[in-house]
């Protein structure tokens, strides 16, 4: 490999021979022909993988380090060698498959060894489906492109290229990883029973229960080639590539720092801030062992999730985790085992809340969005109301028109508005709209410690003890919002099962940040037994009843019930 590391960058002097019998010398070849950056050593590793030739092998490697062009260039390869290989490439999206059926196309027509497998007039010839030169007729196509959503019964292949098949969109919940784990148990089904017959898994984890970690344990050969040396490769379960371990061990310094040269340690520090730490060690350090319950200590099948009311709610909900009670049109965005579930029982009795709170994490200008939410508080329990993420500036009189009806539509008690930003300018801006809408108070609040932790030892004693109720049209409209999407992590409930105690573990937390906001306020009638709290309040409305009845008689005896009585005895008197 050192060899091939050390060729300068003028025209390869490589034989044709060499050229077909091996796939790195093929890549410095193409990569110089298309006029791209010389092969970094990683590249070339990669290349050597791939040409190992096992059965089953699945490829990790950190997201922007170019798996997908050389896969394309593999694919040409395999047809220069052989002009019968049947390839299928499956992509999360048919449009995604189809540009790199579009790359090996172009490389067939720009690339001079490969000039001669230029389909003939009489061949099928689409950028989703096109034949080779030399190849032999068959009902399937030399190369074909498609979805993993779509028609894969049918297909067969001598090699099943599967690129990028997770993603946010299909993978951000327990169903959908389901489905998807089912899709790709077709491969097994197209594939021919040539002897060198492959399916390469190429992909990035996108949750810590990846799909891919299935095709390892299904005995699938895999490398993982992540951004940077790792402290601990043990949690790539002997899969960390040969050569990122054969370096560490005769340089430990080298931990933490890049491995390929195309990454700097400023661009790195970048992508960590843009993706959070859980997001960077998914999809550049390709390391999913963040599962254990432990680490992610918010649960979905803590919370109570049922209908309540704008200014009211029943005074007793049950909380159940029995199986019958699951919701199962609410899609879960947790981890596996994870979900929303509705009460065991409510009471007929409706009450109004005893105070109602409103939460604004303002933001400024950029991605994130300013996260606004109402919580209540009833016979020490509260009750999430209203939770949504406002596009723009928060500072716009638009959003603060916005904020002031939400605060009207629940009779809000007060407001709480984050202050670490701007010095309290918030407030004093929106003062006055509020006034205007629906007189309240506001009032600053200043955080002086990590998020996380914060964030942490706020909700999860509370939602262990199951008194955190959130209306279900909270979070029907959250999930209808964000799922299917790359936005998925703006999403209250994803934020909410995937914040750890590290710090920048969530890239984005602006909802789940203003509901600890508000909860943290409501701490001190959390010190009450929500049991007791109920008993001393019917107590209360007991004592109350029996005062107004006795009320309602003694005004009924002084009307005319009192003094009509006694009337002929004051008369005779």
């Amino acid at each position: 490999m050192r060899e091939l590391n050390s060729i300068g960058w003028e025209k390869p002097d490589f034989t044709a021979e060499e050229l077909i019998n091996d796939f790195r010398k093929f890549v410095i070849y193409v990569w110089w022909y298309l006029n791209l950056p010389k092969p970094t050593p990683m590249q070339l590793y990669i290349a050597d993988y791939l040409q190992e030739g096992h059965t089953r092998m699945m490829l990790q490697a950190l997201r922007g380090i170019g798996k997908t062009y050389i896969t394309g260039a593999f694919v040409a390869w395999r047809l220069l060698r052989n002009p019968n290989e049947r390839v299928l490439i499956v992509s999360q999206t048919g449009g995604h498959a189809e540009n790199i059926a579009i790359f090996i196309k172009r490389l067939i027509h720009t690339v001079d060894i490969l000039n001669h497998l230029k389909a003939r007039k009489d061949q099928r010839d689409s950028t989703l489906a096109f034949e080779v030169n030399g190849c032999e007729v068959a009902v399937q196509p030399s190369v074909k492109a498609v979805g993993i959503t779509g028609q894969l019964q049918g297909n067969r292949a001598s090699l099943l290229i599967s690129d990028d098949v997770e993603g946010m969109q299909n993978s951000a919940t327990e169903q959908m990883r389901v489905k998807l784990r089912e899709a790709t148990a077709e491969y097994e089904a197209i594939l021919q029973t040539n002897e060198d017959s492959q399916i390469i898994v190429l992909g990035t984890p996108q949750s810590a229960e990846s799909i891919y970690n299935g095709f390892r344990e299904d005995g699938y050969v895999t490398r993982i080639f992540p951004a940077r040396y790792p402290e601990d490769i043990s949690v790539y379960n002997g899969c960390l590539a040969p050569y990122i371990m054969e370096t560490l061990a005769n340089d430990a310094t080298l931990v933490g720092k890049p491995i390929d040269s195309r990454f700097t340690e400023e661009d790195l520090q970048l992508r960590e801030a843009r993706y959070g730490k859980s997001g960077f060690k998914l999809q550049f350090m390709l390391d999913t062992s963040l599962s254990d319950a432990e680490r992610y200590p918010l649960k979905l099948n803590d919370l109570i999730v049922t209908n309540l009311g704008e200014t009211e709610a029943p005074d007793r909900i049950m909380y159940s985790s029995n199986p019958v009670h699951r919701y199962s049109d609410l899609e879960n965005v947790g981890f596996s085992g994870d979900g929303f579930y509705m009460p065991s029982s409510i009471s007929n009795n409706v009450v109004e809340y005893q105070g109602v709170h409103m939460g604004i994490d303002i933001s400024g200008r950029g991605k994130d969005s300013t996260g606004v939410c109402v919580v209540a508080h009833l016979l020490g329990k509260l009750y999430l109301l209203e939770a949504v993420a406002l596009g723009g500036t928060g500072y716009s009189e638009e959003n603060m028109v916005k904020m002031a009806e939400i605060a009207k539509k629940y009779k809000v008690n007060k407001v709480f508005s984050e202050d670490n930003m701007g010095d309290g300018m918030f407030s004093s801006l929106f003062q006055p709209i509020l006034n205007a809408i629906y007189p309240c108070m506001i009032e600053g609040v200043r955080a002086n410690t990590q998020k996380e932790l914060r964030i942490i030892d706020t909700l999860e004693p509370v939602m262990n003890q199951h008194r955190l109720i959130v209306d279900t049209d909270v979070v029907r409209r959250d999930i209808k919002k964000y799922l299917g999407t790359n936005e998925i992590v703006y999403s209250l409930f994803y934020q909410m099962t995937h914040i750890t105690r590290d710090r920048g573990s969530l890239a984005h937390d602006d909802l789940l940040d203003v509901v600890a906001m508000v909860v943290q306020q409501w701490q001190r009638v959390l010190i009450q037994d929500p049991n007791n709290a109920l008993e001393r309040y019917k107590e209360q409305q007991t004592i109350e009843y029996m005062m107004e009845m006795a009320l309602r008689h003694s005004n009924k005896k002084l009307s005319g019930g009192f003094t009509s009585g006694y009337g002929n005895y004051f008369k005779k008197r």
